[in-house]
């Protein structure tokens, strides 16, 4: 039976946990889990599991766990051997598995975009950045290329256009972590598909810089905030942080950063298209404030510059 078959689980975020802890419920045989290394968090530093660890530790997993640095070393690769693992699932791990690894057992990706769409470190990101009305998990066997295997299968989610990332990550963390138990419930009957070549599109990982915005575009302002509202969040030139705001329109001519309303826990600000509600910022190292209570302090008014 399918369920008997030894797997080596590979993830890092808890958009990999949630597919970890599916399998875990369905009693699959999971042989060992490999994540990134601890790592130093916040001012601190304080050494931190990352979260499919953490979750592994919670729940007393017997399951043995293993932290490499690189996938590359001799003896990591003698291990995965010794494993005698049938499938390799991979879940945004963060490091690329070389072709010793591939080799070893048939290795299966979740990735969570609408492959050959978003190949890279971001599609999520990306697909908000894009304002896409649809978006989803793929599940492919992996080969020595960037998200480039053969493709098992697909999940598609509808996005809202206020969706953020971090409803998104969710919504495709559950949908990755049913259709992993999809393919590996007729993984012997599945006839692969070769990507369309002619729709591949790459995103990268994402920057702190990426964050920095202006008042150009409503539109393009509000989708920044969607998809790095997690991390590193949309920031004015100022260091200014926006940590709440909702698009109203996206198609009105204003001055730039311009204050055209200031209501009850609110202000209205204009764009050179189109204009943003913005309810919370944060100053540059403080803490997060009603937006209000914040163009008070500063004495500003409707018709003053908000940047």
């Amino acid at each position: 039976m399918t369920q008997l078959k030894r797997i080596i689980f590979m993830g890092t975020p808890d958009y990999a946990t949630i597919i970890f802890e599916r399998l875990l419920e369905k009693n699959y045989n999971i042989v060992a889990l490999f994540t990134q290394p601890d790592k130093p968090v916040g001012r601190k530093q304080i050494l931190t599991p990352p979260h499919i660890k953490k979750f592994a530790l919670d729940n007393g997993l017997s399951i043995p766990i293993y932290q490499p640095n690189t996938l590359k070393e001799n003896a990591i690769q003698s291990t995965l051997i010794d494993l005698e693992p049938d499938i390799i699932i991979v879940a945004a791990y963060g490091q690329i598995l070389p072709k010793e690894i591939l080799s070893i057992a048939p290795c299966i990706n979740l990735h969570a975009s609408l492959l050959p769409k978003y190949r890279g470190a971001s599609p999520i990101q990306q697909s908000l950045l894009n304002d896409d009305k649809f978006s989803g998990v793929t599940a492919m066997n992996m080969d020595i290329g960037l998200d480039s295997g053969d493709i098992l299968g697909y999940k598609y989610v509808a996005i809202d256009k206020d969706t953020v990332v971090s409803l998104l990550f969710d919504l495709l963390s559950k949908c990755a972590a049913l259709l992993t138990i999809e393919i590996l419930e007729r993984i012997d009957d599945i006839l692969p598909q070769k990507q369309n070549l002619s729709l591949v599109s790459h995103c990268k990982k994402v920057c702190k810089s990426d964050g920095l915005v202006d008042f150009t575009d409503a539109n393009e302002f509000y989708n920044k905030y969607r998809a790095f509202q997690s991390w590193p969040d949309i920031y004015l030139e100022s260091g200014l942080k926006i940590k709440e705001c909702l698009l109203v329109e996206k198609d009105s001519k204003n001055l730039s950063g311009t204050i055209l309303s200031i209501q009850k826990e609110s202000i209205i600000v204009g764009f050179e298209r189109g204009t943003v509600k913005i309810v919370s910022i944060q100053p540059s190292s403080k803490k997060q404030m009603n937006v209000v209570d914040y163009i008070r302090g500063k004495r500003l008014e409707i018709g003053d510059d908000f940047s």
